[in-house]
């Protein structure tokens, strides 16, 4: 691999300066590429523009610096440091293989540290407590963390385990010796015209399926509707059983949780969350990744979850007001039409796990790899997907290293052609979108 790289540096006035606050206080990169971020061949020149935004007065010459580092998926890693000024900065890269460069670039104050915005708006009134608790929820560091790719249709999944198909069918026949049978108990509804349960399905594995079943009321006067599944991501470690914000009127909503929380509905107390959130620790990690618990596939926290997720599908074709998110649901079979995974996780998990050790681009947030997750690989499950099954992926951030885009790279060229939507987002991490600019949102759709 090589790389031709040229940094630049930033040019500009200096302007006025504003009494309110600091002059970065409510300033973000935007970041942006000559091309179609997605575009590149092997060595070709990729040219990076990032330009500060929300610049609000005087920038004091020489106190604040732009640092960079330039990483790819193959191991290089180069940084620098230039002099910040409210003009763009220019880096020119490249990289001769299949893969994605990665370009992050930090605002660091005269400190010589990151610098941290700060909330110089008014608080006083409802409207300025809503801006100021925004403001709190989003990254308080100037920053730009995205990248670029080089021929990602390219891009191989890594091998899965021979006998993938009968490991699933053997455990699936598990479920067989569990009838589906399901407690309700009715609850609140933000919604006059939806009535809404807490439930509870006996599953195979150590623990039910729980959450949330919204149906509208049309459905006792023999309406159809249509049912949605929806999943939690790995923030399910909250351990919190709070039921969503908000239900459907038109289709039927099943939202269940990670864990198969007991919930209050069903006499759980604080006691049962607090204590739930030790029982899946295993060697002192957190909950899935733990190598000695994930060396057998039977014993990998991953298999009741995918197991969960396969039972409340079943369960939901046994609603007679039916007419039916994750990857491991549509890779499941069942019937479904529609699989909308946002920012999906455990994308080619042997490659992400090795990052660490590689010192590719990355944030190392990765389970530790053993032979049994690929098992668990939602590349894996993607190439079973069914044509009928349409997989729309509602986000990709290209400077998003806890879902990288290799992952999901190599996640949607296993999905079946012709019946597929990817939303691209440079500048995206996994918990952040930059505001809209042009050249920031990227679709692929077949």
């Amino acid at each position: 691999m090589s790389s031709r790289i040229r940094t630049g540096a930033f040019f500009g006035a200096i302007l006025p300066f504003a009494a309110f606050g600091g002059p970065l206080d409510n300033a973000w990169l935007e970041g942006t590429t000559d091309k179609d971020p997605l575009s590149y061949a092997p060595g070709e020149q990729i040219v990076f523009t990032v330009e500060p935004m929300g610049v609000e007065g005087e920038v004091p010459e020489g106190e604040y610096a732009l640092e960079w580092t330039r990483s790819d998926d193959f191991g290089a890693r180069e940084t620098g440091r230039v002099p910040f000024a409210p003009t763009s900065f220019v880096y020119r890269t490249s990289l001769d293989r299949p893969g994605f460069v990665r370009l992050e670039a930090y605002v660091l104050g005269p400190d010589g540290k990151r610098y941290a915005r700060k909330f110089t708006g008014d608080a006083s009134t409802p409207e300025g407590q809503k801006a100021m608790n925004e403001f709190e929820k989003k990254p308080k560091a100037v920053f730009f963390d995205g990248g670029a790719g080089v021929q990602p249709d390219r891009i191989e999944p890594t091998p899965e385990p021979a006998d993938f198909d009968a490991f699933w069918t053997n455990q699936f026949a598990r479920l067989d010796l569990v009838p589906i049978k399901a407690d309700l108990v009715e609850t609140d509804s933000p919604n006059s015209r939806v009535r809404r349960w807490a439930v509870r399905i006996d599953c195979a594995g150590l623990r039910p399926v729980t959450g949330y079943l919204s149906i509208p009321k049309a459905a006792d006067e023999g309406r159809k509707f249509r049912a949605h599944l929806e999943t939690h991501g790995y923030n399910g470690n909250s351990f919190s059983p709070n039921k969503p914000g908000w239900v459907s009127g038109d289709a039927i909503v099943l939202n269940i949780n990670a864990h198969g929380l007991k919930l209050p509905e069903f006499g759980a107390t604080e006691a049962d969350r607090k204590a739930l959130r030790w029982e899946v620790r295993s060697h002192d990690k957190d909950y899935a990744f733990d190598p000695a618990q994930n060396a057998d596939p039977e014993t990998a926290y991953f298999n009741g979850m995918v197991l969960r997720v396969k039972r409340a599908l079943q369960y939901l074709k046994t609603l007679d007001c039916w007419d039916l998110q994750t990857l491991w649901a549509a890779g499941c079979g069942e019937g479904v039409t529609l699989a909308k995974p946002g920012i999906p996780w455990c994308c080619d998990m042997a490659v992400n796990a090795s990052r660490g050790a590689r010192g590719a681009a990355g944030n190392w947030w990765y389970v530790p790899w053993t032979d049994s997750m690929g098992y668990y690989d939602a590349v894996n499950f993607a190439k079973r997907i069914p044509a009928s099954c349409r997989v729309e992926i509602t986000r990709a951030g290209l400077g998003d290293y806890t879902c990288p885009p290799m992952g999901i790279a190599r996640l949607w060229n296993a999905i079946h052609p012709g019946n597929k939507k990817i939303l691209w987002v440079q500048g995206s991490t996994h918990g952040y979108v930059p505001p809209e600019y042009e050249g920031r949102d990227f679709v692929r759709e077949e």
